[in-house]
Order: structure tokens, then sequence, then C-alpha cells
């Protein structure tokens, strides 16, 4: 019971950063009530992602890779918990 709470928050944390990550792909997300939801997304997101930031340069100085390792990593991170307990 607990374990597929966990997953299930996992999986809405992922949405959540597939989200923040498709916004920051909108333009004029800096005003308005888009820009408010983005910057409380990006207030839950960008603890998480920093992580990987730090280790992960982007590539070709403007692609950045990091929400697709960082979903990868959470994705089987709690799925190995999952089928360890």
């Amino acid at each position: 019971m607990l374990m597929s709470l966990i997953v299930k928050l996992a999986d809405a944390y992922s949405m959540i950063i597939f989200v923040y990550v498709m916004m920051s792909w909108l333009p004029n997300t800096q005003s308005g009530v888009i820009g408010d939801i983005y910057r409380a997304l990006g207030k839950l997101c960008d603890p998480f992602l920093n992580l990987f930031k730090k280790l992960i340069p982007p590539l070709g100085g403007m692609v950045d890779v990091t929400p697709i390792i960082a979903l990868l990593v959470l994705q089987f991170g709690v799925r190995l918990l999952a089928v360890l307990f």
C-alpha cells in the first residue's frame, strides 16, 4: 500500500517536471497567470533538476538533457524500490 502511494507520487512529480519543461519552451512565461504557474512549478522542480545540472553540462551549449536524465533516475529509482520492497 505504501509502495503504491510512493509510485503514484513519483509519477505525479514526473508529470510536474514534464509540464515545467514544456512551459519553458513557451514565449512570455514571465508575466501573468502563466508566469505565476511557471514560477510555482520552478520552486517544485528546480531543486531536483539542479542536482543533475551540476553533473551534466548542456550539450552544444544550448541543449539541456538534465530533465530527461532526472526523469529516468526518478522513475528507475522508484521502480527499483518497488521491486525490492
